[in-house]
């Protein structure tokens, strides 16, 4: 990854088979995301009642990532069987926070 992922801007970043990739909740990405599972506040709702799915988890965090250096779609879903769902929503919670609560 060339940068740091920056939190004023909403950035976090998830490990993917050793290497470092920043996650961007732009519009675009979040727009995307939103095509495939549905509204972002639902699945806000559904985190919450902590019916959020694999596949949930696994999209958002692949619609956010840096496109620059973006892997394979498969090896998002094995970083997080490798990481476990309860970590994986680490990245998910901070993207729905930017979601949620906009720009300062």
């Amino acid at each position: 990854m060339s940068s740091q992922a920056n939190a004023l801007r909403g950035e976090t970043e998830l490990r993917i088979s050793g290497q470092t990739h920043k996650l961007r909740p732009s519009f675009e990405n979040l727009l995307a995301a939103e095509q495939e599972i549905g509204s972002l506040f639902a699945l806000v709702e559904r985190a919450a009642e902590g019916t959020i799915t694999i596949a949930d988890v696994s999209a958002l965090l692949w619609h956010c990532l840096d496109t620059e250096q973006r892997p394979e779609r498969h090896e998002i879903g094995a970083a997080v069987l490798e990481m476990g769902l309860v970590a994986a929503t680490e990245p998910v919670r901070a993207i729905l926070a930017q979601v949620l609560k906009g720009r300062n």
